[in-house]
């Protein structure tokens, strides 16, 4: 079941159009955060953490889920909070106060070791097509594009603070994917690179600062919360007779 109506406090479009990848025949990709009401936390059982649908193909995390993808780090949970303004297509009061507070999510571990995990994860994958078959191909340069991305706009973030979501050159990326996909251990210096540049000093903490999501999230929860009907009866356990 989808979240309901007024619940969704952040969504944008992301994936290739958010990086500039996009062309005529790409999919759109859509990822957002919810609030489940709080009273649902009460119960027996949780509510549902990801809603996923296809046609559009949407990802909605809840809240909480989002906030521990964030603090470490993952690269496309995070990137929602780093997205051009044009890119929001809801944008509540509490989703404007998370983007205030998405530099406390970063640290220089967690940065290194998802955004060099995920392109490492794109290098196997690459080594793994049969380039051979045009289609094994175009699915070689979609990793190949990937992992350049990913490598850059880690060391950026790293280096700077920023994560810059939207490409200042795709049009490179794409051919240098398009390159490394036809010879893949082009890619390897790239990631040596990446890897050099991870272990001098950058301007991440080396831990996240988990207080404002913890804030921000009991603001959350307050302003989801529908208190009990007054007039709801009390079930009442007798009490236990005392042993003789």
């Amino acid at each position: 079941m989808p979240p309901a109506p007024g619940t969704v406090l952040l969504a944008g479009v992301v994936g290739s159009t958010a990086y500039g990848f996009a062309h005529a025949g790409s999919d759109v990709d859509r990822l957002g955060l919810f609030a489940a009401p709080t009273e649902d936390f009460h119960g027996l059982h949780r509510p549902a953490e990801s809603q996923v649908t296809t046609e559009p193909d949407t990802t909605l995390h809840e809240a909480a889920k989002w906030c521990r993808l964030a603090l470490t780090c993952n690269p496309t949970a995070s990137e929602l909070v780093w997205l051009p303004a044009d890119l929001y297509e809801v944008r509540s009061p509490l989703g404007e106060e998370l983007i205030a507070i998405r530099g406390s999510f970063l640290s220089a571990p967690a940065v290194r070791n998802s955004y060099l995990g995920y392109a490492d994860q794109q290098f196997r994958k690459l080594l793994g097509r049969d380039t051979a078959d045009p289609a094994g191909l175009r699915r070689a340069a979609k990793h190949a594009r990937h992992l350049v991305r990913l490598t850059e706009q880690g060391v950026r973030l790293h280096e700077t603070g920023e994560n810059v979501v939207r490409l200042p050159d795709p049009e490179r990326v794409r051919a240098l994917g398009d390159r490394i996909a036809e010879h893949p251990a082009a890619a390897e210096p790239l990631l040596a690179a990446a890897a050099e540049r991870f272990a001098r000093p950058g301007v991440l903490p080396p831990a996240p600062d988990p207080r404002p999501a913890e804030a921000w999230l009991r603001r959350v929860r307050a302003a989801h919360y529908t208190p009990p009907a007054q007039d709801t009866p009390l079930v009442r356990t007798p009490p236990v007779p005392a042993a003789r």
